[in-house]
């Protein structure tokens, strides 16, 4: 059974092909600048590649591509449209109205909407490409799986904001947490790893966005992101935690709106307001060289995750594993030396000689063999998520 996994963003649309019998990625492509001039659509197929330049209005046209690269005759990868039999949509935020992945169908693109004022940076182009899709391939099913949908589990407690709880109840202000597919991907994994339900998994994915997640026995209690990505870790462009009236200082110290204030926490701090790059990669040449700000930057960083992954073990009350994922997680030994130093009380006999080694985006044990915490690799695949999920939901229908 083939499926269509689809990631789209105001001006762009990730997209690959999985055969979910081996669930094995068949192709992949990126379309960029849709609405914009010069837009481009780039279709990997093995080690072949076909780029298509063409004006691309909107996300319905941008899809009409898709399947224009998905049919070609030498790059493509199904005869027909018909033959990719389910479409699985990454959708940003479910709000309170869904614990998990949903067939979509017209009331749930009705509470999507209802629910874009809580993304409105990503929503609407979710939603825009889903009304495309369904526009383009009429007859194929399609799935809703929700960023926020894997941290659904946790409790009040963890979730609530200290507000007045009519806020809460009137505009549905709390934590929510993101980077779902991703944390729930690599937390299967560490499951299988450990060979036991009954576990306490720290998951760190970390890259231009990063994000953690305290799961017990596979269930998340809490993350650190929170009503939007911006809160938790210091990130690429994201400052990460800071005091509520920053913002209102922001305004009245530098005559700008909360909009605009918001913004610069959002797309000009993190990496790039401290020191000048957002790439982590980039970081790590400056820092080396002896830049104070990079060196700053990353120092915030890796103090940032400490202070969270101490919190989730006295939350879960003790600890079996610590999982590293994303861009960084996967492929900075620097970071994962950064942050695993002084975190032997808790049991973690880290391997800093192997770590400096380790290979990139490979599955690998980073801890001693006689260390009571286990500390791995595990590389995300966010898409498998969202096509079993799809695949799971659709069943017969397809």
């Amino acid at each position: 059974m083939k499926v269509l996994v689809i990631n789209a963003g105001s001006s762009s649309l990730k997209y690959q092909v999985i055969d979910m019998d081996t669930e094995t990625m068949i192709c992949k492509g990126l379309v960029e600048r849709i609405g914009v001039k010069n837009s481009l659509l780039a279709h990997k197929k093995g080690s072949s590649e076909l780029k298509i330049k063409r004006p691309l209005d909107n996300h319905t046209m941008a899809l009409q591509l898709v399947i224009e690269a998905l049919t070609h005759k030498e790059y493509g990868v199904v005869n027909d449209i018909s033959e990719i039999k389910a479409v699985g949509h990454r959708v940003l935020h479910s709000g309170e109205d869904f614990d998990r992945s949903v067939i979509i169908d017209e009331e749930v693109i009705r509470i999507c909407k209802k629910n874009a004022v809580l993304g409105p940076l990503h929503m609407p182009a979710n939603i825009a490409c889903i009304e495309s899709c369904r526009e383009v391939m009429p007859s194929t099913p399609m799935v809703a799986v929700f960023d926020t949908g894997f941290h659904s589990t946790m409790p009040q407690k963890a979730y609530m904001y200290a507000i007045p709880y009519e806020d809460y109840i009137k505009y549905k202000i709390r934590k929510y947490g993101f980077h779902g597919t991703s944390h729930k991907y690599v937390t299967g994994e560490a499951i299988k790893y450990l060979k036991k339900e009954n576990s306490k998994i720290i998951t760190c994915h970390l890259g231009n966005g990063s994000s953690l997640a305290a799961v017990v026995n596979g269930k998340c209690i809490d993350t650190s992101m929170g009503l939007t990505p911006l809160e938790g870790l210091v990130m690429g462009t994201r400052s990460g935690d800071v005091d509520a009236t920053v913002v209102s200082f922001m305004v009245e110290q530098k005559g700008i709106t909360a909009q605009e204030a918001v913004s610069i926490l959002n797309k000009k701090s993190g990496f790039l307001g401290l020191s000048g790059v957002s790439d982590f990669r980039d970081l790590e040449v400056k820092a080396q060289s002896g830049d104070e700000r990079a060196i700053l930057a990353m120092d915030m960083f890796q103090y940032r995750i400490k202070k969270y992954i101490g919190s989730y073990v006295a939350a879960m009350g003790g600890l079996d594993m610590i999982v590293f994922t994303g861009g960084i997680g996967e492929n900075s030994n620097t970071a994962r030396k950064l942050i695993m130093q002084g975190l032997e009380c808790f049991g973690i006999d880290f391997d800093f000689e192997f770590n400096d080694k380790a290979p990139r985006s490979e599955f690998c044990e980073l801890h001693k063999k006689n260390s009571k915490v286990k500390v791995v690799i595990i590389p995300t695949n966010e898409e498998v998520v969202i096509a079993r999920e799809t695949v799971e939901l659709v069943g017969n229908m397809a």
